[in-house]
């Protein structure tokens, strides 16, 4: 019993001696790890970071790919009456008086105003009164041919007359009763009589030809007596359309010519504005299509418009083609001059879009750390000027000389991947993506990031995020 006692003891004491070696061999280790060792493994972790820095680039590789983009194209222009028209004098004559001012609403037909019409006045009289002599005229001649009628009738019955006579003298003559010299005379005087029927009838004719003259003489002279007239009736100024007076050139008492402007009158019953489109553009707008127009001076309203004419001329130095897109004016508010912002629509084309930090392949890291520093500290001391001047709204469309950029592009034909920098031309960026425009179609395998700045020709490591990897088979240790 006591030797078990005493054995006991003996187990307990060696299994503390055992315990506080342990602790002490653990807390030597601990304090190694914290020392000598993590120094070491730094020093191993430097050098292999030195030493991965010869070894290829890891890549993130991705496919390119169409993707629908919303192209808004916005364009300023000036808003202008659907018509304008000026108001002309068109005889010269002193301007008496204008019953408007600019900014009056008229009506087609309204008189405006009124020019000196005493000479013309008196022009009208004088030809009139020699229209009335041109119809006297043809009432003489016409009397003329009514007395050339009359003795007409009567060398007719005359005639009649003779050959009865003739004809009775000859049964005389036949029966013994008469001499043959009264047949001969009653045939004169037959023949007498036919010849001054044709002599009257031929009178007629030329009566009737002198009452033709004069009628067309006559008829010249009504010509020139609503000739007259309409001269006079210049005098008086009218409007040809309804709508506003838009300008105001002479005042009463100038002497208007022939041809000079007296009042300018405008249409509002629908407004019209004129921009200036790239030939770019050109193919997508054609006449009648719709168009939405914002005016500065409504900013909350935007009104539905449609394209009433595309030019067929461009300018030979800007390459812009003129567009006339026309708006309701119901209200009348709208007037000329106002600055208007006009949009097509947008419209959706497919178009190769990739990350903008395919672009920075080419750079290191170190190099990409100071642009974007550089750029933070540009954006706190110098705000955008759409921040200075509030919200814009400027054009939301590729530029129309899209930058250019490189990019690089796996090739994997050989038996490790390379890459080869390609050019790209690049359009709108958004929301960290950009348009490209050319050079990398749909399909194409390009470096979207980079452990390190690439070069052309540089092999690559391709990174288990990156697209098209041919599956792994196999166990994994």
């Amino acid at each position: 019993m006591v030797q078990i006692v005493l054995r006991a003891n003996i187990l307990t004491r060696l299994s503390g001696y055992v315990l506080l070696g342990g602790v002490l061999v653990g807390l030597t280790g601990c304090g190694t790890g914290l020392g000598g060792g993590g120094a070491e493994a730094q020093s191993r972790q430097g050098q292999g970071q030195r030493g991965g820095d010869d070894g290829p680039a890891a890549v993130d590789v991705a496919i390119a790919r169409t993707s629908p983009i919303e192209q808004k194209q916005e364009y300023t222009g000036t808003t202008q009456p659907y018509r304008d028209v000026a108001v002309r004098s068109r005889i010269e004559g002193q301007l008496l008086n204008l019953a408007v001012d600019v900014g009056d609403a008229v009506a087609a037909g309204q008189s405006l105003g009124r020019l000196d019409d005493a000479v013309l006045t008196a022009a009208v009289v004088e030809a009139e009164a020699e229209l009335a002599a041109r119809e006297a005229e043809v009432a003489r001649a016409q009397t003329e041919v009514g007395t050339a009628e009359t003795a007409v009738e009567d060398a007719r019955l005359k005639l009649q007359q003779a050959q009865s006579d003739l004809a009775r003298l000859e049964e005389l003559f036949r029966a013994g009763a008469i001499a043959e010299q009264q047949v001969e005379t009653a045939r004169t005087a037959a023949g007498t009589a036919r010849q001054a029927l044709r002599s009257a009838e031929k009178n007629v004719g030329t009566r009737q030809q002198v009452v033709a003259a004069a009628q067309r003489r006559a008829i010249a002279q009504r010509a020139i007596v609503a000739q007259e007239r309409e001269r006079r009736s210049y005098t008086e100024l009218a409007s040809p359309v309804n709508g506003f007076v838009t300008k105001r050139t002479l005042e009463p008492g100038n002497l208007a010519q022939p041809g000079s402007e007296v009042l300018a009158i405008g249409d509002f019953s629908q407004v019209k504005v004129a921009v200036q489109v790239s030939e770019r553009e050109l193919g997508t707008i054609r006449a009648g299509q719709t168009a939405q127009v914002q005016l500065d001076a409504f900013p909350n309203q935007t009104i539905a418009g449609r394209v009433s004419r595309v030019s067929p001329a461009a300018d030979p130095t800007a390459r812009l083609i003129p567009v006339e897109v026309v708006i309701p004016n119901v209200n009348g508010r709208i007037g000329s001059g106002l600055l208007a912002r006009v949009r097509f629509g947008q419209q959706r084309v497919q178009q190769v879009v990739i990350p903008e930090t395919a672009l920075e392949t080419n750079q290191d890291q170190k190099a990409r750390r100071q642009q974007g520093q550089a750029a933070g500290a540009n954006a706190k001391a110098s705000p955008s000027p759409q921040a200075a001047q509030g919200t814009t709204r400027g054009p939301r469309s590729r530029s129309p000389k899209p930058s250019a950029g490189t990019i690089f592009v796996l090739n994997n034909q050989a038996e490790k991947p390379t890459v080869q920098a390609r050019q790209v031309s690049l359009g709108q960026r958004q929301n960290g993506q950009v348009e490209v425009l050319s050079g990398l179609r749909a399909g194409d395998r390009y470096v979207v990031r980079s452990s390190k700045a690439l070069k052309p020709g540089d092999t690559v490591k391709l990174s288990v995020l990156s697209e098209g990897q041919p599956a792994r088979s196999g166990k994994q240790s």
